[in-house]
């Protein structure tokens, strides 16, 4: 056995590895490091985030509960909650299909296919929506006969789903990949030579084996979703009251100086994103074995 890997079994680290290297750095530059990991956290993400709950709540409670009192603030929630709860499934049916094709098979195009899955995430959201609006517009290319077919997508709910969904679609994909990838197809063929049928191995064999990476791509889709800005703006209108999701109407409060409004729907926002990240965390802490065993595959 190699020395530094026996030295490291027997709790000792070795000077001359990579790993002796790691553990036995000095203790200021540590605290150095670590020091500046949470400056740097306090700075860009606590701070702000303390600063928008702060001001949600500087006029009391009454009047940040008032704030949710406006139709225009309760449609904005409503339309926000009824698109995340239109993507978010469906960019799971299409994580799922795209995570086992591209870690299950092997075909031509399958590179090409993986470079499309990550393409939302270097073009930008406003370009994105701004696609779908020379597609679907009045003036676009489908417009026309969508209008003859009294069919409506830009500035309606359809297309703001749609925005949704390119801006979205590759955090399922993108956490089922690797580790599809890594378990390998080994438990699909056992099942197979057992004589059970695909969609049986696929609902019994393969979601099981993924489950917790599914459900972290749910949790991070439907955050994203929820908090969507760039490619909705464009699609949608800025409709008052009918196609305002919750950033949007942020964004109008704000312009219009309603900075308590403003504030108190930025901060539920920002309280769902952090019922995202509890909810995740304590899932890693309550199925820690369960999640390992399933990544070790």
């Amino acid at each position: 056995m190699p020395a530094g890997i026996l030295a490291t079994l027997k709790g000792g680290p070795d000077p001359a590895g990579p790993i002796g290297g790691v553990t036995s750095e000095p203790a200021l530059v540590r605290r150095l490091l670590i020091g500046i990991a949470l400056v740097f956290l306090a700075f860009f993400l606590v701070l702000p985030l303390a600063t928008v709950f702060v001001e949600a709540f500087r006029g009391g409670l009454r009047t940040y509960r008032a704030a949710f009192q406006d139709p225009d603030a309760l449609s904005a929630i409503w339309l926000t909650l009824t698109v995340a709860a239109i993507v978010v499934p469906l960019n799971m049916v299409f994580g799922l299909a795209a995570a086992w094709a591209v870690a299950k098979f092997d075909f031509r195009g399958k590179s090409l296919l993986v470079t499309l899955i990550d393409l939302p995430f270097s073009v930008s959201p406003v370009v994105a929506g701004l696609a779908f609006v020379l597609l679907f517009g009045a003036q676009g290319l489908a417009g026309p006969w969508l209008a003859d077919a009294g069919i409506r997508i830009i500035f309606s709910l359809p297309g703001i789903v749609l925005a949704t969904v390119f801006v979205t679609f590759p955090f399922i994909a993108r956490e089922l990949i690797p580790l599809m990838q890594d378990q390998g197809t080994s438990d699909e063929e056992a099942a197979l030579t057992l004589g059970a049928p695909g969609w049986r191995i696929f609902l019994r064999v393969t979601v099981p084996n993924v489950k917790w990476a599914l459900l972290y791509g749910v949790l991070l889709c439907n955050a994203r979703a929820m908090g969507e800005f760039g490619a909705v703006a464009v699609v949608s209108g800025h409709i008052r009251g009918l196609t305002n999701t919750m950033p949007l109407h942020v964004e109008i409060l704000y312009n219009e100086y309603n900075l308590v409004g403003a504030f108190a729907m930025a901060s539920l926002l920002a309280g769902l994103a952090l019922v995202t990240l509890a909810v995740k965390s304590f899932l890693e802490w309550r199925y820690a074995g369960s999640i390992a065993s399933a990544s070790a595959r």
